[in-house]
């Protein structure tokens, strides 16, 4: 059954420490996808996102630009990035897992996300919805995001693992 993400519902939010003391938290403002979620055999299930990269938001407008430049995603030259699901794993009814390729930059690299199905509810309008939390780690530099600057104080200015958590609501199409 097709299924599309609500985006106004839905949320894609990253971390990545900063000067290796704080992080620095942004989400992507842009991305679309279409779940076929089969609610009986949800190992069955085909998940298809697409994040438009220069929607990233951090809230500071000079780091943004440099995020969205050659030194990271360089949006010019790829300006979308993608999963795609390649097979489901489930542990339990509301448990699971996503393995699928993450594609930055235009390098595919497979990435696990530890799902969580929080529920289904029907609005006071009659749509339909499911939820569901997904979170993964993993490093930038498996995609040659490799800019940084070493501190005078030791360490990186940027750190290398980035940490993704993703709240999701979907309607049934």
């Amino acid at each position: 059954m097709s299924w599309q993400i609500d985006p106004v519902h839905s949320h894609i939010q990253f971390s990545v420490r900063h000067m290796m003391i704080s992080k620095v938290r942004g989400f992507f403002e842009s991305f679309s996808g279409t779940i076929d979620f089969d609610e009986e055999h949800p190992i069955n299930s085909i998940v298809d996102v697409t994040i438009d990269a220069a929607s990233i938001n951090t809230r500071d407008e000079q780091r943004d630009g440099h995020l969205t430049s050659p030194d990271f995603l360089n949006v010019a030259e790829y300006p979308s990035l993608t999963y795609v699901c390649k097979r489901i794993e489930q542990d339990d009814d509301n448990h699971g897992r996503l393995i699928g390729d993450l594609t930055i930059v235009g390098v595919a690299h497979e990435v696990v996300l530890d799902v969580t199905y929080v529920g289904k509810a029907t609005s006071p309008w009659g749509a339909e919805s499911a939820g569901f939390e997904a979170s993964t780690s993993f490093s930038r530099k498996a995609w040659g995001l490799e800019w940084n600057q070493a501190l005078e104080t030791g360490g990186w200015l940027v750190g290398d693992k980035v940490h993704i958590d993703i709240e999701l609501e979907i309607v049934r199409v």
